[in-house]
Parts: C-alpha cells; sequence; structure tokens
C-alpha cells in the first residue's frame, strides 16, 4: 500500500508540473533584441534576440520589440499587430541593400507602430545605386500604421511608400526625416484600395547634382491621399505633387529652394488645398496646371513665382 501511495504521489507531482508549465512554443508580449543578441535566445531582456526577424516569430500578436542597445536589427515583414521601438539604444537601424527594409503585410484590423528607426538604403551620395535598398517602409495592408520619429536615407524608390490593394490603408508619419530618397513618401491605391497618409512635423530633403533638385518630397498618385502640416522641404525638383484621381493638403509648411513647390496635375478632380504656408526661393509655388484652394494666408518670398492662382477657401 505504501508503493502503491508513494507512486500515485509522484504521478499527481508530475502532472500537476505538466498543467502549469508552459508550451515550449509560447509567445510573449515584450521581447527585446541587442547588437549582441542571438535569435536562437529566447528573446527576453536577459537573453535577447538578434534581429527583429528572429524576435518577431517569438512575439504575440499586439505585443513589442524593443532594443536594449544600439545595432543593426536587419529587414523585416509584418503580418501581425506589433509595436516596434528603437528607442533603447543609441542606434536601431535597418540597413538593406536591394531589398526594402521593412514590409507590413498585416489583416485589415491590425495595428503596426513603428518607432525611433533609422532606416538606411545605402544610397550615398548616389554614385553605387545598384547597391541601394529599394524602400525604407512599404505597406501593403494593415488597419493602421504608424511611423514615429524615424529616419529614411538613401533608398532607391522611396523613404515609404503605401499601396494597398482591395482595402483602406491609414499612415501617419510623425517627427521623421528623409532624406536623398527620389520620392520621400509615394501613396496609391489599386483594386479597390486606397491609401491615406497624414504627415505632421517632419522634414523633406534631396541632394542637388550640379545645382539641380531631382527628387520629390511626398507624391500622391491615383487613390491616394496626403495631408500635410508643420514640415520642411528643401532642395526638391517638387515639394509636393497630386496626380489625377488623389487628394493633397499642405497647410503650415516651408518650402526652400526647390524648382516647384506643390505641383497638381492637369485634370486633378479634386483641388489641393494650401493654407498657411511659406515659400522661398521655391521657383514655382504653385504649378502643374491643376487647381487650387487656399485661406488667403500662404506667404510667397521674392524669389518664388506663384504660379497658379488658388480660388478662394469658403470660410466658416
Amino acid at each position: 500500500m505504501r508503493k502503491i501511495a508513494l507512486a500515485l504521489a509522484i504521478l499527481g507531482t508530475t502532472l500537476v508540473s505538466a498543467l502549469y508549465t508552459a508550451p515550449a512554443h509560447a509567445q510573449a508580449t515584450r521581447t527585446w533584441v541587442s547588437g549582441v543578441g542571438d535569435d536562437a535566445n529566447p528573446c527576453s531582456r536577459t537573453a535577447p534576440c538578434k534581429t527583429f526577424a528572429g524576435a518577431i516569430a517569438k512575439t504575440a500578436a499586439g505585443g513589442e520589440i524593443d532594443n536594449l542597445d544600439a545595432g543593426g536589427f536587419g529587414a523585416l515583414t509584418i503580418t501581425k499587430s506589433i509595436t516596434i521601438d528603437g528607442g533603447g539604444g543609441a542606434v536601431a537601424s535597418v540597413l538593406v541593400a536591394g531589398t526594402n527594409g521593412i514590409n507590413v503585410a498585416a489583416g485589415s484590423t491590425d495595428v503596426v507602430v513603428i518607432k525611433n528607426i533609422r532606416f538606411q538604403g545605402l544610397l550615398g551620395n548616389g554614385s553605387a545605386p545598384g547597391n541601394a535598398g529599394v524602400t525604407g517602409l512599404s505597406v501593403s495592408s494593415a488597419a493602421q500604421v504608424v511611423c514615429d520619429t524615424c529616419a529614411f536615407i538613401g533608398f532607391n524608390t522611396s523613404g515609404i511608400t503605401v499601396s494597398p490593394t482591395g482595402s483602406v490603408v491609414a499612415v501617419q508619419v510623425r517627427n521623421s526625416t528623409f532624406f536623398n530618397n527620389p520620392i520621400g513618401i509615394s501613396v496609391s491605391g489599386s483594386s479597390g484600395g486606397v491609401g491615406i497618409v497624414q504627415v505632421y512635423d517632419s522634414s523633406f530633403a534631396g541632394t542637388r547634382s550640379g545645382g539641380t533638385q531631382a527628387q520629390i518630397g511626398v507624391s500622391a498618385g491615383t487613390n491616394g491621399a496626403i495631408a500635410v502640416s508643420n514640415s520642411n522641404f528643401q532642395d526638391l525638383s517638387i515639394g509636393a505633387q497630386a496626380a489625377s484621381g488623389s487628394t493633397l493638403d499642405i497647410d503650415s509648411s516651408i518650402f526652400t529652394t526647390t524648382t516647384t513647390a506643390i505641383s497638381a496635375a492637369s485634370g486633378t478632380s479634386v483641388p489641393v488645398n494650401v493654407s498657411n504656408n511659406s515659400f522661398y526661393n521655391a521657383g514655382t509655388a504653385f504649378g502643374g496646371g491643376g487647381s487650387y484652394l487656399s485661406d488667403g494666408h500662404n506667404k510667397i518670398g521674392s524669389s518664388t513665382t506663384g504660379g497658379a492662382t488658388p480660388a478662394a477657401m469658403p470660410q466658416q
């Protein structure tokens, strides 16, 4: 009897342990990466992973990936709700050549937040474009994407590309820098997809070759909408442009050293809204042959040609 009782006690202890042991494949709500981490680790604070791709596989939907120190954490494809915050180290970088930095292909109800990340495309001074990254952040599907305090430098196509199909995707860009990209932010839609981008407190700067600007700050394509406020555009061929079938709103922003500050394509059905902007040495303020609406508070410096005359915006 004593042997049977002892065996039952041992069996009971084993079963209780099994019931309260988390499965090996369980995902954490917060994971960590480090420049000296290892993707074979569980991505805990004391045993961090090496890359964002290694960490996201061990992070639950709706969770967060943080970095412990400076490092390059690699390219990534996001297919679920997630927050990635690189604010823990001196530099949290995604450096890529010949590919995109981060692809967002999440579900129609997913929310993705990307903060404090430097996207480096390796374009440098433009002497070796074949080695450059394609796009820093490419968004094809999600409910909402937030990009906060990020830098996009030297990509071959654009800093951010938003091109949804079959859904509406809203992207917010705040306090971010775009430098030396053919297009800072490009947004369009197709097959029923609509891309909506809101930009706040950001900077778009190009590089000049022989005194000529050849880059674009923001570009709204068909089924794309961009609203910009409190932002700077400098050393660009076009600061902001709107194609036919798009929507563009620019408010309280500064344009300097551009060929054309804002360009609205001929035949654009919706006027470009422009209010409270300043244009200094900006070439033509309002170009492209399309129509504009303004509240009358734009400031055009002596070295800038006004171009098209915006119609009066209704006041309330």
